[in-house]
């Protein structure tokens, strides 16, 4: 479970992120849906420990990212928007490499890659050089990387960008199957399609605060909107309260 209050951070003069407050439990997927620019991104590298923030804090499953961050990212698996890779590696060493980071043994680490490798559809690949990689195969790979310690807490950004239509449909798979499980999946979209597809519960982001959160046919109900992305278009053109 990831619980946020009062996050904040400043870049010089710009407000990336003013008062963000969330929640996402576990066996669901939270979508934190904004335009560009909304902070979204800011709020997961908060979250996940890239940045410390200057006010608030955030417990993942109990845990502050505050004052245990290393302890906070032990619980966490994280796919960085356009999250890079080792190029001159294949895929399995790249798995490999991060599980031997979080403390795996060579037996449980292999074992585990091996498992990550067919779950992802990633054995025609999985020994070649990721230098030549397509995208999807990429985000396959980073995404493996961020499994292999069997995080409870999965953050993903953006997940989706430059994917294909046949990646897409992979990786909703994925995500369905984690939340299945018991996971708590929180990833960020600017995508409404994505979000309505996939997402359990959605939090809006704009102009760095949350302006809305709620199953998506509550987002609906609250704004009169037959769509989502009606509702979206008016909770951020308005900045209505409605979490």
């Amino acid at each position: 479970m990831i619980e946020a209050t009062g996050l904040q951070k400043h870049f010089g003069e710009v407000t990336a992120v003013r008062d963000v407050s969330l929640r996402a439990t576990d066996g669901r997927i939270t979508g934190l849906l904004g335009p560009n620019g909304a902070g979204k991104s800011t709020t997961l590298r908060m979250l996940y420990t890239v940045i410390a923030p200057e006010s608030g804090d955030a417990l993942i499953d109990g845990v502050s990212i505050v004052g245990q961050p290393l302890e906070a990212r032990r619980r966490m698996g994280v796919l960085p928007h356009n999250a890079g890779i080792y190029p001159h590696l294949t895929a399995r060493e790249n798995v490999e490499y991060f599980g031997s980071l979080h403390g795996l043994n060579r037996r449980d680490c292999v074992a585990r890659t091996q498992e990550l490798l067919t779950r992802l559809e990633m054995d025609e690949f999985a020994d070649r050089s990721a230098k030549g990689f397509s995208q999807g195969q990429r985000v396959k790979t980073a995404l493996a990387r961020a499994l292999i310690h069997r995080p409870r807490n999965v953050l993903l950004d953006e997940p989706t960008n430059g994917l294909d239509v046949m990646a897409v449909r992979s990786l909703r798979r994925l995500l369905g199957k984690l939340r299945d499980d018991g996971h708590c999946v929180l990833f960020s979209s600017h995508v409404m399609q994505e979000v309505g597809a996939l997402c359990d519960d959605v939090v809006v982001i704009a102009h760095g605060t949350v302006v809305a959160a709620g199953t998506p046919e509550e987002l609906r109900q609250r704004t009169g909107e037959a769509s989502l992305e009606e509702a979206f278009v008016r909770l951020i053109g308005t900045g209505e309260g409605l979490s």
